[in-house]
């Protein structure tokens, strides 16, 4: 009997006598306030929606949350949240064959029509495997029957899904408001008809409205040194590019209305609204500022309306400002102002994710802080010297940062977070040591902008990771020796240092899981085995330091990746050349792969490039290709008048 047949039950009797014995059982038991539960048989399109992460990370993801909001808004669909379970409770559920359940009606995934994974990094790919197992759905798409859900990719890293093509059935890049909506309405008609030509049919579909890449319809050449030859389709009717979505009026999707709210403790705690998308920076190493140009504002009230809502229908006590460069968007000092007046009596907080050097001004700072707590501030200059700060486009100078935290400093802060990368292209010793002799400048300023010893510092740094769809796919990554080296020397730089070392703080990661991150995020196919065997090996939650275990994917790249004649080193440290046919060059980001390797020669010749917001067109491609445009303000509109809230009766409520 077919699985639509069967009445789709809850699992939780069965899931509820394993809950105490596992740690936060709290995390799946459901209920969030803003949750959705409908009526299966009321519906005839399923969601299943993850985000590959622990209940803590995922529930805070805006966008599964835009997602499940966009999908049960409508009639006839409906949408439900799963997330990666602990291994206390897998091993459980193993025991017990209870099988992977979503946390609004504990129904089994494999009963929903899509199984929607948002991966916004590639470590969570091992997650999605034991989902999948758990699930009871086969791993390999090939093995799949008209009874298993569409297993879907979306978020950032399926702008290169080639590593998971063998476990997914298809992929969205992009913007998902409007691409889930299409491919529901694709969905229902399929079914309505009665599945004719079964899975092989609703997948074509899919694949020939020219917005969904479904792996299985395009077979890749190898040349004999193991680069690609090309990727052809091998069905007719499906495009030999996939298109990126763009939403281009956000105020036409003002998402999430209703957020969530956690029952267990999350990694954020404030309701978030996305001020703006896209970025148009230009710095080369971001995947995220390429690949969701060109930049599109949401309306100062628009903002303020979603604001009103969300605090109303969550009660939560800080608005986080959500953007890539949230200080960027054109009327960011009348939003912060409007807002801090709007609630000042009600202490509503403000935040933005981190703040540009150059974007930051001390007025900015005080509406930010006004109704909350005066915590510390982030910048990322990324380089250590000028010279990195122009190969990286990071148009950000010794001077301005300095300048900038004597303000912060001066006006009351007495902690700052730096935020760097390491293993840039070109990248020496010693500009990686200049990080250590920037931190102490930002000591020294403040004690002298403040007269006192207790100023604190501290230094973050990433390794850098080279990610598709931007001007440093082509480079070279550090390798893991070189990248502990170089942190090693700068660590030292900065202990030993008897004036200011004490008032340094230095965190950072080793390089091991950032190469293991190259690989997946500039791997092709070749790869989905390394992906299975870790798997196999126990590989769960990479993106955790605590269950990261290097040397388990060392084991399987030796294992899986020699037959192919490759190895770790051939996808991660190896630089690639112009005419080298990229795993990802079918999926089409709106960048021009020409005007991406300009990019890179002028990152070589440490030429920067300005932002294209403010000045003209660098023809990287976007707008023209997509017929979109980048749509700023400043609309002329203020917050206020919208009434302040809790004012008193007859007075002044306007700005």
């Amino acid at each position: 009997m077919k699985v639509a047949e069967m009445p789709v039950e809850s699992v939780f009797p069965r899931l509820e006598a394993l809950l105490p014995h596992v740690q936060k059982p709290i995390q799946y038991v459901g209920g969030e306030l803003n949750s959705t539960v409908k009526e299966w048989d009321a519906t005839d399109v399923r969601w299943a929606l993850m985000y590959p992460d622990a209940y803590e990370v995922g529930l805070p993801n805006q966008g599964v949350m835009i997602l499940y909001e966009v999908l049960n808004e409508r009639d006839g669909v409906l949408a439900e949240r799963t997330y990666s379970v602990w291994p206390d409770l897998e091993a459980l559920m193993r025991e017990h064959g209870v099988p992977q359940f979503t946390v609004d009606a504990h129904r089994p995934v494999r009963a929903f029509d899509v199984f929607g994974l948002s991966f916004s990094t590639e470590l969570g790919y091992t997650n999605m495997l034991t989902a999948l197992d758990l699930a009871g759905i086969p791993l390999r798409a090939a093995d799949r029957t008209l009874d298993d859900p569409i297993v879907l990719a979306g978020g950032h890293a399926a702008f290169n899904p080639e590593p998971i093509a063998d476990f997914i059935d298809a992929a969205v890049i992009g913007d998902g408001e409007q691409a889930v909506l299409e491919m529901t309405e694709v969905i229902r008609a399929w079914k309505a008809e009665g599945r004719p030509g079964g899975r092989d049919e609703v997948l074509l579909r899919l694949a020939k409205t020219g917005g969904v890449y479904v792996p299985r319809f395009y077979d890749v050449e190898y040349l004999p040194d193991g680069r690609i030859a090309r990727v052809v389709p091998n069905r007719s009717g499906v495009p030999w590019r996939v298109s990126k979505h763009t939403v281009m009026d956000l105020d036409e999707w003002p998402y999430p209305k209703q957020p969530l709210v956690p029952l267990a403790e999350t990694v954020h705690e404030r309701m978030s609204v996305e001020i703006f998308r896209g970025c148009t920076r230009g710095c080369r190493f971001c995947q995220a500022g390429m690949i969701t140009r060109p930049v599109r504002e949401r309306s100062i009230t628009g903002i303020g309306e979603m604001v009103e809502a969300g605090l109303k229908a969550t009660g939560f006590e800080e608005v986080g400002l959500l953007s890539l460069s949230s200080a960027d968007h054109t009327e960011i000092a009348d939003i912060a102002k409007g807002l801090a007046d709007r609630y000042e009596d009600d202490k509503i907080g403000l935040s933005l994710p981190s703040t540009r050097v150059d974007a930051f001004n001390i007025d900015l700072a005080n509406e930010l802080t006004r109704n909350g707590r005066r915590s510390g501030l982030t910048f990322a200059p990324e380089g250590g010297s000028e010279r990195i700060r122009k190969v990286i486009n990071k148009m950000v100078s010794e001077e301005d940062l300095i300048r900038t935290v004597a303000t912060a400093y001066g006006n009351g802060w007495r902690q700052v977070k730096l935020y760097f990368m390491c293993g840039l292209p070109t990248e020496t010793d010693e500009d990686v040591l200049q990080i250590a002799e920037m931190a102490k400048k930002v000591i020294a300023k403040g004690r002298e902008v403040t007269g006192q010893n207790d100023i604190r510092c501290t230094v973050s740094i990433g390794g850098f990771v080279p990610k598709p769809h931007t001007p440093f796919q082509w480079a070279p990554q550090l390798g893991v020796e070189e990248t502990d080296a170089r942190l090693e020397k700068l660590r030292d730089a900065i202990r030993g240092d008897r004036k200011y070392g004490r008032n340094i703080g230095f965190r950072y990661h080793d390089g091991k899981p950032g190469i293991i991150e190259g690989l997946l995020s500039r791997g092709d196919r070749r790869v989905g085995a390394v992906i299975r065997a870790v798997y196999e090996d126990g590989g769960r939650f990479d993106g955790w330091r605590e269950h990261f275990s290097y040397d388990r994917w060392l084991r399987a790249c030796q294992t899986a990746l020699p037959p192919e004649g490759l190895d770790l080193a051939w996808y991660t440290t190896r630089e690639r050349t112009a005419e080298e046919v990229l795993p990802w060059d079918h999926l089409d980001s709106g960048l021009d792969k020409d005007w991406l390797w300009e990019d890179w020669q002028d990152a070589l010749d440490e030429t920067e490039v300005d932002d294209c917001r403010w000045t003209p067109c660098f023809d990287c491609g976007v707008c023209p290709q997509l017929d979109l445009d980048i749509q700023i303000g400043p609309t002329g509109k203020k917050l206020l008048p919208l009434t302040v809230v809790n004012a008193a009766p007859g007075g002044d409520a306007s700005a």
